[in-house]
């Protein structure tokens, strides 16, 4: 046993070492979701009638209660939710309503398409949905190959059908779930400035 003292010390050594580098996991995650929570909020805001009317319709949209206060609720929580990740300010409080946003959004808007985001009908998760768009795509590439100028078409990426599954949504609430764990970040926060500040633990 005495033989593995030198390793269990050094092993400890690094993990106090890795302690200096523990707020960049949390800074990933913040740095990620801020521009694509920001992006969604501001179009939201920025189409606020068109975000209301789709809240409100039953046929066609979500057919929420109060499209109006359910709107503003969601953009608002997106938009400064996102500027609040962006600084690592109240990060762990900002999180719980960007959750509820992300479930809200999985289950009334993506959960009938499943869980792919992108069509992908070799995916083990393919559904019907998914399998029937792989025929579409297919009838879609033959007629653009056809009468358009297709290399120029995909000389950006390749064609695919946007499934729209809770793919993202649950990624970004697991996101969020992790900073809701872990906090801003130890360096990389305000909130860890905060904190050091006042000495708050």
């Amino acid at each position: 046993m005495k033989n593995f003292t030198p390793l269990a010390a050094l092993y400890q050594q690094l993990l106090n070492l890795s302690r200096y580098v523990e707020g960049l996991a949390p800074l990933a995650l913040r740095l990620y979701l801020a521009p694509v929570l920001l992006q969604a909020g501001y179009n939201k805001l920025s189409h606020f009638e068109d975000t209301v009317a789709w809240f409100a319709n039953p046929d066609w949209g979500l057919g929420l209660p109060m499209p109006a206060f359910m709107a503003a609720l969601a953009a608002g929580t997106e938009f400064f939710g996102a500027i609040l990740l962006l600084l690592g300010l109240a990060t762990r409080l900002i999180a719980i309503p960007l959750m509820v946003t992300m479930l809200v959004a999985a289950f009334t808007v993506h959960w009938p398409n499943g869980w792919l985001a992108i069509a992908d009908g070799s995916s083990w998760l393919a559904n019907e949905r998914v399998l029937e768009a792989g025929d579409k795509l297919a009838k879609a590439k033959d007629i653009l190959q056809e009468h358009g100028n297709y290399d120029w078409l995909t000389s950006s990426g390749n064609l695919v059908v946007l499934n729209n599954g809770i793919e993202f949504a649950i990624t970004y609430f697991i996101m969020l779930l992790a900073l809701f764990a872990l906090g801003g970040g130890r360096y990389t926060s305000l909130d860890y400035v905060i904190a050091k500040r006042f000495g708050i633990k």
